[in-house]
């Protein structure tokens, strides 16, 4: 499975109409804080879920995940192994 950081930063820089590579290098000097407006939270989360066919819910946890790009992702990958489990 993709990095799911590295396509958070994919999403993230399309949307911002940046190069990921230097969006990633800028979020990693800035202890990867995700400077984005709840606009784009939304967007990113439909491609994410749409990607992956899965659902992150509306929920105070995923609320906290979208202050860094990081917990975000974890946020992210938590769902998505939950999904796998039978």
């Amino acid at each position: 499975m993709e990095d799911i950081v590295t396509v958070v930063v994919e999403f993230l820089a399309e949307l911002q109409d940046r190069d990921s590579d230097e969006l990633r290098m800028e979020l990693e000097e800035a202890s990867e804080e995700l400077p984005v407006d709840s606009i784009l939270i939304v967007e990113i989360l439909t491609r994410i879920e749409e990607r992956y066919g899965i659902n992150i819910p509306a929920d105070e946890e995923a609320a906290r995940s979208t202050r860094s790009v990081r917990t975000f992702a974890t946020t992210i990958l938590k769902v998505i192994n939950e999904r796998k489990k039978p």
